[in-house]
């Protein structure tokens, strides 16, 4: 038989009277109206008990055991602060059980002058670390027979892949921007068969279309980032960049693009319309992610596997201190296994 929970006798609440009194006192200012409800959810109160610990959002994405459903959005390198960020992301993916994408591994491809920058395998531990070429570079080794040089910078950096970044918006707009000779699915074809690394694909912050997913999700790929609007939109960046001239013409450029919600939509009629040719299973929601909440409902409402990536909201706190990042990530991933335990996706 089990031993019954023992109650102390002295059961005192020492905190009760100032308890009452902020209760009383905050009332009024704790009105929650009904147009303020988030609809996302079914709150399930009597379903679960308190989580002790963040167990519950553990799960295996990219071959890897995640602690938490969490991705390190490729952000920065050869900068003055990239060093410290990336450190500092790289210490919480090994701490925290997460994974990282590196931000634009381009320069390296030429010179080691920034390096140093991007070497911090040590301190993330075996979690999964991703480096990251635009599908432009791609574009051009494969014309010139060199994907070699990704094998060289995937060693030195002793990452466990490769993103490939496709932005023909941003090349398009950008004042030094690239001009693709080929589309995109096309060289990414040619990547995968000509080498045995694996592969993210990912937009950069404008998302990607019901046709363009398709075409990736039958690609041997290990996982799709969304890239989708909501988050940085690079194209709105290099119009900021540009001459008076391009804002004005081009402006509306920038508003083109699919929600990371929409995008869910896409891939799951994808899959329930195309289960049988499905060859990439992983996803990474990201694109205007703003709380563990956003990230925990679209997660929750994928038919794939997936975690949700940040960047600007853990670039932050990155940049500060390290401490800071971990307070950040502490309060996210405690919040996480919250709506796990009591939330459940409409």
């Amino acid at each position: 038989m089990a031993n019954p929970i023992q109650i102390p006798l002295d059961n005192t609440d020492i905190n009760a009277s100032d308890r009452k009194k902020d209760h009383i006192e905050m009332a009024f200012k704790s009105r929650v109206l009904h147009q303020q409800i988030d609809t996302r959810f079914n709150y399930e109160p009597l379903l679960s008990s308190h989580p002790e610990d963040e167990e519950n959002i553990k799960l295996q994405f990219l071959g890897k055991e995640f602690k938490a459903p969490i991705w390190v959005s490729s952000m920065t390198g050869g900068t003055t602060l990239a060093g410290t960020i990336n450190k500092n992301l790289a210490k919480a993916c090994g701490e925290y059980g997460l994974g990282m994408g590196l931000g634009s591994c381009r320069q390296l491809l030429y010179s080691d002058e920034y390096l140093d920058d991007f070497q911090i395998r040590k301190y993330m531990s075996d979690q999964p670390l991703y480096a990251n070429l635009g599908i432009a570079q791609l574009e051009i080794l494969v014309q010139n027979n060199q994907l070699d040089k990704v094998n060289i910078l995937l060693d030195k950096l002793d990452a466990d892949g490769l993103i490939i970044h496709v932005n023909p918006m941003q090349e398009w707009l950008q004042p030094e921007g690239d001009r693709f000779k080929s589309e995109p699915l096309m060289t990414i074809k040619k990547v995968i068969e000509k080498s045995s690394y694996k592969i993210i694909v990912k937009e950069v912050g404008q998302g990607m279309g019901p046709e363009s997913l398709e075409a990736l999700l039958k690609l041997p790929i290990e996982a799709i980032d969304f890239g989708a609007s909501g988050g940085t939109n690079f194209a709105l960046l290099e119009i900021l960049r540009s001459s008076p001239e391009i804002s004005e013409n081009y402006g509306n450029l920038a508003l083109i693009g699919h929600s990371a919600a929409d995008m869910v939509e896409f891939v799951n009629a994808l899959c329930i319309k195309n289960d049988q040719d499905i060859l990439c299973k992983q996803i990474i929601v990201s694109g205007g992610i703003s709380d563990f909440l956003d990230g925990y409902y679209l997660t929750q409402k994928l038919r794939l596997p997936a975690v949700y990536g940040q960047a600007s909201g853990l670039l932050k706190y990155a940049q500060t201190s390290y401490e800071e990042l971990q307070k950040y990530l502490d309060l996210q991933i405690k919040g996480l296994s919250l709506a796990k335990a009591f939330l459940r996706v409409k």
